[in-house]
Parts: structure tokens; sequence; C-alpha cells
């Protein structure tokens, strides 16, 4: 179960530092290796090898009225694996769709994680909690 935000920067050549606190998760549970896609949003999606194949899955058996997004997160989902340093090499294709450049956010959102630009994520942050609750939350206790 991964959790909790990272801010990170992209090297020169795009890659990203994988925390050391999933790092150790990654390369038990997945071997290192990643399958990396784009997301509705507007960020990036970072699958441990395993979760991307029920995920992908998934997606695969949508009927054809979904043929569009079988295209946006099939279409585009790229492999990637951890090197030996932990870095992974997002692909410049990936970079441009999630507006990465350097200064980005990493969010474990349980079976996987988000991948935001950090200025993006921060704008878009804030104007999610200026807004209501969504209807889902309502009656939640805090």
């Amino acid at each position: 179960m991964f959790q909790g935000a990272s801010s990170l920067s992209l090297d020169a050549k795009g890659r990203l530092s994988v925390p050391t606190r999933h790092r150790d998760v990654l390369s038990a549970t997945a071997a290192g290796q990643l399958t990396i896609t784009k997301h509705p949003h507007g960020c990036l999606m970072v699958f441990p090898r395993g979760e991307w194949e029920v995920f992908r899955d998934r997606i695969a058996a949508l009927p054809m009225s979904a043929q569009w997004w079988k295209r946006i997160f099939l279409g585009n989902a790229m492999d990637a694996e951890m090197d030996g340093a932990g870095r992974v090499l997002i692909s410049p294709e990936l970079r441009a769709a999630a507006g990465l450049t350097k200064d980005a956010v990493l969010l474990g959102m349980g079976n996987h994680f988000e991948l935001w630009d950090a200025a993006t994520y921060a704008a878009q942050e804030a104007e999610a909690m200026q807004g209501e609750m969504p209807d889902a939350l309502k009656d939640f206790s805090f």
C-alpha cells in the first residue's frame, strides 16, 4: 500500500529518484519493473508491473464505447525499470503529457502512484480545497 507525498526533482535526462521508503517495496514486489501511463487529470500513473497488469486487463475489457479511454491508458503506457540507484526514466512523451519539467510530486495512491508537475498539483489541490466536498464525503466523519 503506497501512501504519502514526496517532492522530487527530475534530472536533466528526465529521471526521478524513487523515494527510499517505496524503493524497497517496489524491488521486492515488482523487481523494480514499472509501467507509466497518462491519467485523465493531467498527471501520470505509475504502477508496479503486477498492479499494471490488473489495471490493463480491466481497461482492455471495457466495451467499444470506451475505445478512446483504452487508447489513452493502454496506448500511452510505457514500461520502465528502476536502475541500480533507484531512478526511473520518464519518457519525453509522458513528461510532455503531464507538463513535467523539473519539480514533481509523487503521491502514493494505494496500489499505484500519481506523478504530478509540482506547480500543477499545488494549483489543482488549492482549487479542490476551495470547492465543496463531494457527496461521497458529506457523511464521512473526520
